[in-house]
């Protein structure tokens, strides 16, 4: 039998020695061309190429082909300096933040990288304002000045100890003023960036070649020269692909039954490495659909949903349920889904909906995508329609649709209920609640709650110490719970499948779940 714990100590030990003897050159890091690229399969597709109109997980590509001023090392829990060489408040009430970028910067088609690129990538990011795109992280910036060629100042319309954060989130990429207009999306397939990699060529929904970019100067160690991201539309094609050697490395999408079968492998060609996540999976309730916005069918819902199950039966126990839209391991996470609501109960649900004179049974059309969070996510939602309907309360419709189009859907208001996933944008509570609430916010579908966003929220953001803030959360995540507008369901774990040959790969997830493919290498001798 295979065993994952023997495997990933296998994979330690090689780091170790890897670590010991590279001075000697028993193991090498650096890609031979007759090797070609390291091959990484993903089912995370990019939405677009322009970090203007993302807020999703075309942070992957990003964060390896764009610059941030502040980014994460590996095992950083915390922003440090990429293309800024330093940044700090300069007050002591968090609403003044100066940076000063590394000398000489450029981008890869040697165009200059200064102070005025950062302030015209961030202003047009704001000008352009794509709905559900990530000028909502930029809510407390006033506005940005630049001092001269190297230095800027953010200054912030209220403390925001989190800024840092949202600099180092790859929607902050910095791109060339030159290529990129600053009153409309960039579109013709083609980036011009600072990043770690160029890409060569892009082939939309199929894979992107990235090779090193030689003009790059910031903290990425790259341990290779050229890497080819291919997209899948499912796990069990992904990892078929990775068993015939046509992948070196197969992450974001893994199937739980794929998971499991890489454990039980006993040919030692493949590892598994796991970690802790704070992905999140949950259901979002459009409040102007005249069955979805009505709270009662949201309570219900809430109180016949059996997380357990889907974790169980859909899962294979790679994931665990979730009771709060903070996951576990961040300051500030709570159970308050399961202390309002308890165990799943018909009865219970059936109380609810009659106390609001509300007849059964209640239909409703829940949509998810297709290509997005991998093949599982069909049967998740099988799952929810079978719990809802042998309730006896609920005549469930399911509807899909790939992600591309399923992202105009929702951001137009056109389902009732959906389902989305959440990798978070820093390692923080802040970033579990805020991206979700407000007039303008990643989901597209307005939700307008003073209280978090007049009151909890700008409190926690004036404290450093992220340990003061638990109150604030806690506060927050029982408006949450009260309105049931968004219902957590549960939280992921990581996972990494490597051929044998591949080294680096523990290493290669930022604090927000994003690879840094530049980790990558293959063991070319022993």
């Amino acid at each position: 039998m295979f065993n994952r714990i023997r495997r990933l100590r296998q994979v330690a030990a090689i780091a170790s020695i890897s670590t010991l003897v590279a001075g000697c050159g028993v193991l090498s890091s650096d890609s031979s061309e007759e090797e070609g690229p390291l091959v990484v399969g993903t089912t995370a597709a990019p939405s677009t190429l322009d970090p203007a109109a993302s807020w999703d997980s075309s942070w992957e590509l990003f964060r390896n082909i764009y610059q941030t001023l502040l980014s994460y090392p590996s095992g950083s829990t915390a922003p440090e300096p990429d293309a800024a060489e330093s940044c700090q408040f300069t007050d002591n009430t968090n609403m003044k933040y100066h940076c000063e970028l590394r000398e000489g910067l450029e981008f890869s088609d040697g165009h200059s990288l200064d102070a005025k690129a950062v302030k015209y990538s961030l202003d047009r990011i704001r000008k352009i304002n794509v709905n559900g795109g990530p000028a909502g992280l930029l809510g407390s910036l006033e506005r940005v000045q630049v001092l001269n060629d190297r230095e800027i100042v953010f200054h912030l319309n209220k403390a925001d100890a989190t800024f840092p954060f949202v600099l180092a989130t790859p929607a902050m990429s910095i791109v060339d003023p030159e290529d990129y207009p600053a009153d409309k999306l960039r579109e013709d397939g083609t980036v011009v960036g600072s990043g770690p990699y160029t890409l060569e060529s892009y082939d939309e929904g199929n894979k992107a070649e990235l090779v090193r970019n030689d003009n790059y100067d910031g903290y990425a160690e790259r341990k290779n020269d050229a890497v080819t991201i291919r997209y899948f539309q499912d796990s069990p094609t992904m990892v078929g692909a990775l068993r015939d050697k046509e992948l070196d490395v197969a992450f974001r999408g893994l199937a739980a039954d794929d998971i499991v079968d890489i454990q039980a492998d006993d040919d030692d060609e493949l590892q598994l490495i796991e970690g802790s996540g704070t992905e999140i999976n949950y259901l979002v309730f459009n409040p102007k659909d005249p069955t979805a916005g009505k709270s009662a069918v949201r309570k219900a819902i809430a109180q016949v949903i059996d997380r357990p199950a889907i974790a169980h039966k859909v899962y294979k126990d790679t994931v665990e349920p979730l009771y709060s839209m903070v996951p576990k391991g961040l300051t500030g996470h709570t159970t308050g889904f399961f202390d309002e609501f308890g165990e799943p109960s018909a009865a219970k649900a059936r109380e609810i909906l009659s106390d609001a004179g509300i007849t059964t049974p209640v239909q409703l059309t829940l949509w998810y995508t297709s290509d997005r969070y991998g093949s599982a996510t069909k049967a998740e939602f099988q799952e929810l329609k079978s719990q809802l309907e042998e309730s006896g309360l609920f005549e469930i419709t399911l509807k899909s649709r790939p992600w591309k189009s399923y992202v105009t859907g929702y951001q137009n208001g056109e389902y009732p209920v959906f389902g989305r996933g959440w990798f978070p944008d820093f390692p923080d509570a802040d970033n579990f609640i805020a991206p979700f609430v407000g007039k303008q916010n990643a989901l597209g579908t307005p939700y307008v709650t003073p209280k978090i966003t007049d009151n909890l929220l700008p409190n926690s953001r004036a404290q450093s110490d992220r340990a003061n803030v638990v109150k604030d959360f806690e506060d927050a995540q029982r408006i949450l719970v009260d309105d049931a507008r968004l219902l957590p369901l549960w939280q992921g774990r990581q996972y990494v499948a490597a051929s044998a040959e591949v080294s680096g790969a523990e290493r290669a997830l930022d604090p927000s779940t994003i690879m840094m493919v530049g980790e990558l290498y293959r063991k070319t001798s022993w």
